[in-house]
C-alpha cells in the first residue's frame, strides 16, 4: 500500500505541476537529419534501426572470434536497484560471478551497470553507492517552484551521487575493458522520437577527455530520470542545420531491460552457431508476478494499481521475448527477481536508507547462496512434450516392420 500511496502522491503532484515547463527551443523532424548527430554516430544507435542493430551484432561477432557471447542485463526499478546491487556483491563473494562480454543497464540498472561491468574489485564502491546515508537525500522535494518545473523532485542529489562515483578512474577502467572487446551499453528514451537509444559507454570512455566524462555522467542520469519524479536530461547535439537539445528520460519508459535491439528480437543472428548469445542473465529489480492487493474505489488507487500491473505485465512479456531470442540463437537464459513472498515496499519510490539496505541484504543473500536464478519455461518444449505424450506408440508388430 505504501507503493500505491507514493504513486498517488506522484500523480497528484504531476496534475498540480502541469504548468511547469523545461525551457528549450522547438525543432522539427527535418532538423534532426537522417544520420546520427555530429560526434555521436560512433557512440549510440536507435534500438529500432535494423541497419545499426545488425552492424552492432556483426561487430560483436567479429570481436568474439568464434565463441559464444555472455550477456548481463540489469533492469530498471527505481529504489529496487539495491536488490540487484546486493545480488552482484553476493555473487562475487560466492566466487561464481563470471565476466560478461556485454553488460547493459536501464534506469537504476544504468547506475549499477558500470560497477557490474568492471567486476568484483568495484564491489565496495557499488555497496557504498546503494547503502550509504547519501541515498536518503535522493528525493529532494521542491518548494513553491514545484508549479513551474517538469518534476516533483530535484535531481541534485542524484547528480551528486553520479559525480562522486563516476570519475576519471572509472572512465579509464571502462575504456581499458572496451579496448579488450567488451561492451557496456546503457539505454535511454528519447522523448522527441519515442525511441530507445543505446549508448556505447566504452566508446564514450575511450575519448578520455572532460567532455567524455560529462557525457558519460549525463547518459547515466538521463537513464535514471523517472518521468515526473526527476527532470529529464537535455543532451545538446548538432542537427542537420543547427544545434538542438534532445530530451532523454528513463530508459525503462520504452524497455524494461536490454539484451538485443528491438529490430533483432525476432531474428537469427549471423554466426549464431559460433558466436551467438551464450549465457544470458537478467537482473530484474522488482517483482514480476501478480499478487493480491485490495484496491480502493478512488481514482488514484485505481491508477496506482493499474500502473503496477502494467509494469509487471510488460516485464513478463519482455522476459518471454528475450528468452525465446536467446534460445533461438543457441544460448541459455536465466533471470532473477525480488521473490514474490518478500515483504516490503517495492514501488521503486522508497529511497530511504533503511529500505535500500534491506533490499541490498536480500539480494546479497540470494546471490551468495546461488538461489537467485530461474530458468523460464520454454513454451515450444512444452508443446513438443505434450504432442509426444498424446501421440500413441505403434503396436509391436508395426515397430518391427519399421525396424526391419
Amino acid at each position: 500500500m505504501r507503493g500505491l500511496r507514493a504513486f498517488a502522491a506522484l500523480t497528484l503532484a504531476l496534475v498540480l505541476s502541469a504548468c511547469g515547463t523545461l525551457p528549450r527551443d522547438a525543432f522539427t523532424a527535418s532538423d534532426l537529419g537522417s544520420v546520427a548527430p555530429s560526434g555521436l554516430a560512433d557512440v549510440r544507435f536507435s534500438a529500432v534501426d535494423p541497419e545499426a542493430s545488425l552492424k552492432f551484432a556483426q561487430g560483436v561477432h567479429d570481436r568474439t572470434a568464434g565463441r559464444k557471447v555472455n550477456v548481463l542485463a540489469i533492469s530498471g526499478g527505481g529504489s529496487n536497484g539495491a536488490y540487484g546491487a546486493g545480488l552482484l556483491v553476493g555473487w562475487s563473494d560466492a566466487g561464481t560471478r563470471p565476466e560478461f562480454d556485454i553488460v547493459t543497464g536501464v534506469s537504476t540498472g544504468a547506475l549499477t551497470a558500470p560497477f557490474a561491468f568492471l567486476g568484483k574489485d568495484w564491489d565496495r564502491r557499488l555497496t557504498q553507492a546503494y547503502t550509504s546515508d547519501a541515498v536518503d537525500r535522493i528525493l529532494q522535494k521542491r518548494g513553491l517552484d514545484l508549479f513551474f518545473t517538469p518534476s516533483i523532485f530535484r535531481n541534485h542529489a542524484l547528480r551528486q551521487l553520479v559525480d562522486k562515483y563516476v570519475d576519471y578512474p572509472m572512465l579509464y577502467a571502462v575504456a581499458l575493458e572496451n579496448a579488450k572487446g567488451r561492451r557496456l551499453l546503457i539505454a535511454t528514451t528519447n522523448l522527441d522520437t519515442e525511441q530507445t537509444v543505446i549508448w556505447d559507454m566504452g566508446a564514450i570512455a575511450a575519448r578520455g577527455d572532460d567532455a567524455a566524462l560529462q557525457l558519460f555522467r549525463e547518459v547515466l542520469v538521463a537513464s535514471a530520470s523517472i518521468p515526473g519524479v526527476f527532470p529529464p536530461s537535455l543532451i545538446e547535439v548538432q542537427g542537420a542545420n543547427r544545434k538542438l537539445s534532445e530530451m532523454h528520460v528513463d530508459g525503462s519508459v520504452t524497455t524494461p531491460f536490454f539484451i538485443a535491439p528491438e529490430a533483432l528480437l525476432l531474428s537469427i543472428l549471423p554466426g549464431r552457431d559460433k558466436s551467438g548469445p551464450g549465457e544470458v542473465r537478467v537482473i530484474v529489480n522488482g517483482q514480476i508476478d501478480g499478487g493480491f492487493g485490495f484496491t480502493k474505489g478512488d481514482a488514484l488507487s485505481i491508477l496506482g494499481r493499474s500502473w503496477i500491473a502494467m509494469n509487471k505485465a510488460q516485464m513478463r512479456t519482455h522476459l518471454t521475448a528475450n528468452a525465446a531470442f536467446t534460445r533461438r540463437n543457441g544460448g541459455v537464459f536465466e533471470y532473477t527477481a525480488i521473490p514474490d513472498d518478500a515483504q516490503g515496499d517495492f514501488s521503486g519510490l522508497d529511497f530511504s536508507a533503511r529500505s535500500l539496505r534491506s533490499l541490498f541484504a536480500l539480494g546479497y543473500k540470494l546471490g551468495k547462496t546461488g538461489t537467485a536464478w530461474v530458468s523460464p519455461t520454454d513454451p515450444s518444449a512444452e508443446v513438443k512434450a505434450t504432442r509426444a505424450a498424446a501421440t500413441p506408440s505403434p503396436p509391436p508388430a508395426a515397430q518391427a516392420r519399421v525396424g526391419g
